[in-house]
């Protein structure tokens, strides 16, 4: 089969635990001390027995949610992903099957899928509990090199080695599939060399501010240099997301800038693969940068106002809504 998309990337069973009784701390002076960085911490009694309001039950992880969004957008989509031989991987092979999404599953014999707990508060931010499981530790030589057939691949890198990973972008390059990336926090940090080697080979990088600022090492603060910075590094689409203060992208030429949608926040859970996705696969069906923008801002604010990372994705005929009208764009050349 040609796919007009292949995710690469985690699998998961995810789990949503809401409660009155988790409670932020804001107290930086004490917090940091004790090793939280922001200051910030999510609390509950010790010893304590705690009623739970909300429980969610779904599948996630990058190359699943990202996934979602292509199917339901129209495109044919395939999702590498690695699973356990169990009842969770089983789940997620059926949820995406029934998503129409073709999973091409690489099983790990010995790990189970991988999983997350999630504690959110009452403002929609949250807590992950992670076992990665059988979504780490992906091989070269497992990777399904020959069957894959398609115009463009996005990755979500997880804990892919760094050398597994520049294999098999060279392994899409020679079969001529244009690759986005959402890269995670190990890619952020590579050296300049490394990470040369990786963006060069690159169509779409999406990244959130705090990681382009990284990347660029210009302070978080000076939101145009690092747009401008970050645009040097990617020779495609350079993408900075910004949380609820919208989105840049650029590409060499021009920089185009947009808020967000009025949302009621009840988890964050998703909003970057939601973004990316969107804004990927409006660019595979040939869409000029603005659309793409407010594609992929609709389908995030859409996740966010839901609990779990799937229940938001929208579809290509909810773009039509008047809901999903009126995002203002703006442009200014680099």
């Amino acid at each position: 089969m040609r796919f007009d998309v292949i995710t690469i990337g985690t699998g998961t069973k995810d789990i949503y635990l809401g409660s009155p009784s988790f409670k932020v701390l804001h107290d930086p002076k004490h917090l940091r001390r004790l090793g939280f960085k922001q200051g910030e911490a999510e609390c509950f009694a010790l010893g304590s027995k705690l009623e739970v309001e909300t429980f969610v039950s779904s599948i996630g992880g990058g190359a699943v949610n990202t996934a979602v969004t292509f199917s339901r957008q129209g495109l044919k989509t395939g999702a590498v992903i690695r699973i356990g031989r169990d009842s969770a991987g089983e789940e997620i092979l059926k949820e995406l099957k029934k998503e129409q999404v073709k999973p091409i599953p690489i099983f790990d014999r010995k790990n189970k899928t991988g999983y997350s707990t999630l504690l959110l508060t009452g403002e929609g931010e949250r807590t992950v509990l992670v076992y990665r499981g059988a979504s780490h530790g992906l091989t070269l030589k497992e990777f399904p090199r020959d069957s894959l057939s398609s115009r463009w691949a996005y990755i979500v890198p997880g804990t892919i080695d760094y050398r597994v990973m520049v294999e098999i972008i060279s392994i899409l390059k020679k079969k001529k599939i244009r690759i986005a990336m959402n890269p995670s926090r190990s890619y952020v940090n590579l050296n300049e060399k490394k990470a040369n080697i990786i963006l060069s080979a690159l169509d779409v990088v999406i990244v959130n501010r705090e990681e382009a600022s990284d990347m660029t090492r210009i302070p978080y603060r000076d939101v145009k240099e690092i747009v401008k910075k970050f645009d040097k590094l990617i020779p495609g689409i350079a993408v900075m997301t910004d949380g609820p203060r919208g989105v840049y992208v650029s590409d060499g030429k021009c920089m185009w800038s947009a808020g967000v949608f009025n949302q009621k926040v009840v988890d964050r859970t998703g909003a970057g693969d939601a973004f990316g996705s969107g804004f990927v696969s409006a660019l595979i069906r040939g869409e000029h940068i603005p659309e793409c923008i407010r594609v992929g801002t609709a389908n995030a604010t859409s996740v966010v106002e839901h609990i779990g990372t799937e229940r938001g994705i929208l579809k290509k005929s909810d773009m039509s809504s008047k809901k999903w009208k009126g995002l203002r764009i703006r442009s200014e050349k680099l």
